[in-house]
């Protein structure tokens, strides 16, 4: 595909500009855009009672909400808009709809817009209370962690957005949402290290190796996997827990908003790898490709989620201090292990079978 050049036009084009431009001056307009008999006139999208104008309400409309397995064209042109001919191109490179399609991808982007919240204002930060040293340490030591592999999740779908296709718009969509909730969560996680007379603790290297696997992944869906369904989903978990095991009322609210955030991230991984496997046209090969993609990821999150920066931490907040790590253990491997089952139940929703290929335990390795 040829990029237009700008720096030169037809001078066809240019003489028809010039007379259009004059004929307005003498009351002559063209008005062909108004009587375009290939554009699909008279839509009416349903509203939905005390909740608005959605997204999925508008694709029920067959004209404007068919999407094609593969896109019929490179432009802007909104899907269902009648287009001139000559349109240039946005050299995207993911045309297909399994590719980066989920079923419930549409749904996911009204929660999405209706659920934004606000680090500054909609954290009761006023509230925080004094801690212990030590538990002030490993939460501000959890929160430097989440800060180090948050921001990677809004890296990810920046880097691959604009290669998708306009016609697709409902997944840009949904990932622009997506950008700006892992934004708020660096923004909140940094705030909470740096706002009880803490600070931010050590940056993990392993946790570095396998967030630079989720950004060098060389397709999207390698990438999607490793981060919306393995590494986001374990998150998901440790959100969970930090909602159960925090101090304060303070960070169990950011817990609390931040989970509502990634269970939306995980759910739209876990059905675009079901869509991309239904419908991909050597399924097997694909499964193979990713299997083994699956392998070495696997180890490195398994790493990254199981060093002493990461674990130990839980363990003094679970223990409520250094002295109580032992007990505090006991709830980590528990977490643990429902991390890993809850992993191996997405694959499953997705029809990717890891429970008897995997070499992650289901105990805890600690």
């Amino acid at each position: 595909m040829a990029i237009i050049d700008l720096a030169g036009s037809d001078a066809r084009e240019d003489d028809e500009r010039a007379a259009y431009l004059d004929g307005i001056a003498e009351g002559r307009y063209d008005l062909s855009w108004m009587h375009d008999e290939r554009v699909a006139w008279g839509s009416k999208a349903a509203l939905r009672p005390g909740v608005g104008l959605t997204l999925k309400a508008t694709n029920q409309l067959d004209h404007y909400g068919k999407v094609l397995d593969r896109a019929p064209g490179g432009s802007m042109a909104p899907r269902g808009a009648a287009f001139e001919t000559d349109l240039p191109q946005m050299l995207y490179t993911y045309n297909d709809k399994y590719l980066v399609w989920a079923d419930n991808v549409e749904s996911l982007y009204d929660e999405a817009i209706s659920r934004q919240w606000d680090a500054t204002r909609d954290i009761p930060w006023h509230d925080l209370e004094p801690l212990p040293p030590d538990m002030e340490r490993a939460m501000c030591q959890v929160a430097t962690f989440l800060t180090e592999v948050e921001f990677i999740a809004a890296d990810f779908p920046a880097k691959w957005l604009w290669r998708m296709n306009q016609h697709f718009h409902e997944v840009k969509l949904f990932l622009a949402t997506q950008v700006v909730d892992e934004a708020r969560h660096l923004e909140v996680f940094r705030k909470r290290a740096l706002a009880n007379g803490g600070g931010l603790g050590l940056a993990s290297r392993t946790a570095e190796r396998a967030l630079s696997m989720i950004i060098n992944a060389d397709t999207y869906l390698k990438g999607s996997y490793l981060m919306h369904v393995l590494g986001e989903g374990l998150v998901l978990d440790i959100f969970r827990a930090g909602e159960f095991l925090s101090p304060t009322d303070v960070e169990k609210k950011i817990f609390r908003l931040c989970m509502q955030d990634e269970a939306r991230h995980v759910s739209y991984g876990t059905m675009h790898l079901k869509y991309f496997l239904e419908h991909h046209p050597d399924r097997e090969t694909a499964l193979t490709e990713l299997h083994q993609f699956a392998d070495a990821g696997e180890d490195i999150i398994q790493r990254a989620f199981t060093s002493a920066s990461v674990i130990e931490p839980f363990a003094v907040i679970a223990g409520e201090g250094v002295e109580g790590m032992e007990t505090g253990f006991e709830t980590v491997r528990l977490v643990y292990s429902k991390m890993i089952e809850e992993y191996f139940r997405r694959c499953d929703r997705a029809g990717f079978p890891r429970r008897d290929r995997s070499r992650l335990s289901p105990a805890a390795p600690f």
